[in-house]
């Protein structure tokens, strides 16, 4: 549940006023035996002077209905508890807005069955949401892609030795995601309470102590798979694991903790999401599946495929890395995480994001199309040309839904923020998909 306040609608509010609020929600917690917490309290400014007091308690505590609180007394009787919601309206000043269910950043509401519950998920299900399931996702689709991408015939591109090596860089790589959104959690952990109460440390489900273990041997075998002796290792998978590895421990971990700056946060993801990934794992498959002894650097100045590969996923990373901060201005702001949304506002960003992605799409679209009809004829195969065909109406396609996904998004609510950020997420997975195809 939350309680926000906004400046402009309630200027009286005082902080003796917002004290007085405090005590009486309290008051109405003990009385409740201990139903329900408070997670926060504070006063942000975010985005142009825009004030905003918030007091936050995670969304399984909820302040429980009339009904509920009813049939727990007769479960609990030495435990009272009034059958009434509390009346934030009597307590202070009018100008307050009050939501008696929380809402998530996915922008899904909890329904009442998850705020009763009291049974946890079993562990495979908390692992699960631990790995953050949508960049995992992203990894297991870009290592395949970028096999098919690099090999010189699609014969080629299905062979035994390019499944092997496919597989052999799967695993590693899924354990160091891992690794990396892991330890983000661990270190966010009062931030998620606020922006993301459903992640399973925030949300209680898993200890920090368990999570430490999770990551650290993530991290170990991940590190230890890629520096064994074979012929399936290759320099460029190591660049993509200890790449990505210190880019995700300086993002998240202190003294270093490079989130707190815009430009270096925003590096941090561009660099994994575009050369680390892309021109490593490129270089892998040149090696480990085709026998072409290379490098990342070598592929990234004399391979066209790795370069422009690289720089398309490297963009699609700036907007995926600003995007996601847009639904989380105001726990960023209490715990001065710095970031573009709060220093310049969620409306700019939101809409500076969307027109980079559509330009992204459509100038891809527009640079196959030259290249499929206005080519050399005698350069290129009708196979090489119904390619560069699928490649552009896919990137139209995308582009238009960019567009027409963020009509009626409102950038200042994070629920519809979120619920369009995932859509991203889907069209770059579709843009690995097709990958294959840009020839």
């Amino acid at each position: 549940m939350s309680f926000a306040f906004q400046s402009s609608q309630a200027n009286n509010l005082s902080h003796r006023g917002v004290g007085v609020l405090w005590n009486n929600i309290g008051k109405h917690h003990r009385q409740c035996g201990g139903l329900y917490q408070i997670s926060a309290i504070s006063t942000n400014t975010i985005g142009g002077g825009k004030k905003m007091t918030k007091i936050v308690t995670p969304p399984n505590h909820a302040l429980l209905s009339s009904s509920y609180l009813a049939s727990h007394r007769r479960r609990r009787h030495h435990h009272r508890c009034k059958k009434s919601q509390l009346n934030v309206a009597d307590v202070t000043t009018s100008g307050i807005a009050v939501s008696d269910e929380d809402e998530p950043s996915g922008g899904e509401k909890t329904a009442p069955a998850q705020q009763n519950k009291t049974k946890r998920d079993a562990f495979p299900l908390v692992l699960w949401r631990f790995t953050r399931p949508h960049t995992l996702i992203g990894s297991a689709l870009a290592i395949p892609a970028l096999h098919i991408l690099a090999a010189p015939t699609y014969q080629q591109a299905f062979s035994t030795a390019a499944a092997t090596s496919t597989l052999f860089a799967m695993i590693p790589s899924l354990l160091m995601n891992l690794y990396i959104t892991g330890l983000n959690q661990i270190t966010d952990v009062e931030i998620d309470k606020i922006n993301k109460p459903q992640l399973p440390i925030a949300a209680g489900d898993l200890s920090i102590g368990s999570a430490n273990v999770i990551v650290i041997m993530s991290l170990i075998l991940s590190l230890a798979m890629g520096m064994v002796p074979s012929t399936l290792g290759s320099q460029g998978l190591n660049v993509a694991l200890w790449g990505s590895g210190i880019l995700g421990t300086l993002y998240s971990l202190s003294p270093f903790r490079l989130k707190r700056f815009p430009l270096l946060a925003a590096f941090c993801i561009v660099a994994v999401r575009g050369a680390v990934i892309n021109a490593g794992f490129f270089a892998h498959a040149m090696t480990a599946a085709y026998g072409v002894e290379t490098t990342v650097l070598d592929c990234l100045r004399n391979n066209a495929r790795c370069l422009l590969s690289s720089l398309f996923f490297a963009i699609f990373g700036i907007v995926i890395a600003l995007m996601k901060d847009v639904p989380d201005a105001i726990g960023d702001a209490q715990f001065n995480i710095r970031s573009f949304t709060v220093r310049i506002g969620q409306i700019k960003v939101f809409t500076a994001m969307r027109r980079l992605l559509t330009g992204l799409f459509f100038g891809v679209g527009l640079g196959f199309v030259q290249s499929a009809f206005f080519g050399t004829k005698d350069t290129i195969s009708l196979t090489l040309r119904c390619c560069r065909i699928i490649v552009a109406l896919c990137a139209f396609g995308a582009g238009l839904s960019v567009r027409k996904e963020a009509q009626n998004v409102n950038a200042e609510d994070s629920g519809e923020v979120y619920k369009y950020y995932m859509h991203l997420w889907k069209l770059f997975y579709a843009s690995y998909l097709v990958l294959p195809f840009a020839r």
